[in-house]
């Protein structure tokens, strides 16, 4: 990989938390994702299941983590099974991980060859009642294809009818929504190098440039700091295409006197950044547009200071709905009678912002945390409101990262980035 090693203590904690969980006597399996066919022999590039990667550091195809905590062999508490290695694969792919490296990687100190697997998993299921299977019950999934662990789960239930089946879900939501020093240490680079693409860009623009063309800035900045790009589809959108709350062609050419909304973010050793943030192709911004963005960087700054242990998801997003229902009356965009007469199940203001205002952030960029818990410190949340104004011919979403705190205000990732209204004309002026 070309990022720089995580420390292999993080992946240390994270199973022996993950383990303190489990039920007696029971077995855990995780699968790394496929590699997905595209056509012919091509394939899409390679990405690691998250799950496996919280729990190993491991970023390679074809390999299983079991945990075990009670196993009556203490070498079998932990095992990683991995494709061997060979002078073929070396020539023609490049190395894969060795025992020796997966263990320096991971900390695991039993690593066996995927062949055994079956021989060896008989063994331990032999030796256990519970065995924990990791599905995706993430609350925006939406899974049509068959992924290596949907057929491994299969397999394991038709191979194995009386084992007792737990799922490692819940169980990983609450962890993975916690952040280590380390993970929050890892994020902050993939955010410094989203800050080097938005400096850039912000170098970068001026009337006639095509979004596209945009995209390639900051796809250049990422992938020379050691990021594999984009950790999401980006939306560079011009005029009305910021209108498109998810436009990703970015196929227009950006004209004078429009504005552009950029949510962009670099990955980097498969973490997310996810940054918003709105600027006008002219290197000024009108009276009224400059006017609108005070309002959605007021609203912005208020939320975060929301973002507190002890917060509910639901409750916080009500309160920034009565703050955008304020500033867009202010603004002219709502009236009162709007508010008066607005349904109760989707408010008046949600016609012109109408996503939520934060989600958990991490190795997903919409992570896993459940929204029905309050907040916590070090989970790592989003900010980021909006208004979309097709009348007007623009829309404005501005986005940071920021680190929930054990007292005060959240800790801002995405500090640095520059947001405010006179420092970005200043920037694209100098």
């Amino acid at each position: 990989m070309r990022y720089t090693p995580i420390d292999s203590n993080l992946f240390i904690k994270n199973r022996k938390n993950f383990m303190a969980q489990m039920r007696p006597n029971s077995v855990a399996v995780f699968n790394s994702n496929d590699v997905y066919p595209i056509g012919a022999d091509s394939t899409i590039p390679f990405q690691q299941d998250r799950n496996i990667y919280y729990l190993s550091g491991v970023d390679q195809e074809e390999s299983i983590l079991v945990l075990f905590p009670d196993a009556p062999k203490e070498k079998h508490r932990e095992i990683l099974f991995l494709t061997e290695t060979n002078e073929h694969i070396a020539v023609w792919e490049g190395e894969k991980l060795t025992k020796e490296k997966a263990y320096e990687t991971s900390g695991v100190k039993t690593v066996y060859w995927l062949k055994d697997f079956h021989k060896i998993f008989h063994e331990l299921m032999a030796q256990s009642e519970t065995v924990y299977i990791n599905t995706n019950e993430h609350y925006r999934a939406n899974v049509e294809t068959e992924t290596r662990e949907a057929r491994f789960n299969k397999w394991l239930k038709e191979s194995y009818p009386a084992h007792s089946v737990a799922k490692s879900n819940p169980i990983l939501q609450r962890l993975r929504s916690v952040k280590d020093p380390i993970e929050l240490e890892v994020m902050q680079q993939a955010c410094n190098i989203t800050e080097k693409g938005f400096r850039r860009v912000l170098d970068f623009v001026k009337p006639g440039v095509w979004e596209y063309e945009i995209e390639a800035e900051f796809m250049h900045e990422f992938l020379r700091n050691r990021s594999r790009g984009f950790s999401y589809t980006p939306i560079v959108a011009s005029g009305q295409n910021a209108n498109v709350l998810h436009y990703i062609e970015n196929k227009m050419q950006c004209k004078e006197g429009e504005l552009i909304l950029l949510d962009v973010g670099a990955e980097y050793a498969n973490y997310s950044s996810d940054m918003s943030r709105t600027i006008p192709v002219s290197g000024k911004f009108t009276k009224r547009q400059k006017e609108v963005y005070s309002k959605i960087n007021a609203i912005k700054n208020e939320a975060t200071k929301m973002l507190v242990p002890g917060t509910m998801w639901e409750e916080y997003h009500k309160e920034v709905g009565k703050m955008a229902t304020a500033a867009f009356i202010e603004l002219g965009i709502l009236d009162k009678a709007d508010v008066k007469n607005e349904d109760p199940d989707w408010p008046a203001y949600k016609k012109y912002f109408m996503h939520g205002t934060s989600h958990n952030i991490g190795l997903d960029t919409h992570d896993y945390g459940l929204l029905h818990e309050p907040m916590k410190a070090n989970m790592v949340f989003t900010v980021e409101p909006g208004v979309y104004l097709p009348d007007e011919g623009f829309g404005i979403r501005l986005e940071d990262d920021v680190v929930i705190q054990e007292k005060g205000e959240p800790f801002n990732l995405m500090r640095n980035i520059p947001i405010e209204a006179d420092e970005i004309e200043d920037l694209m002026n100098s």
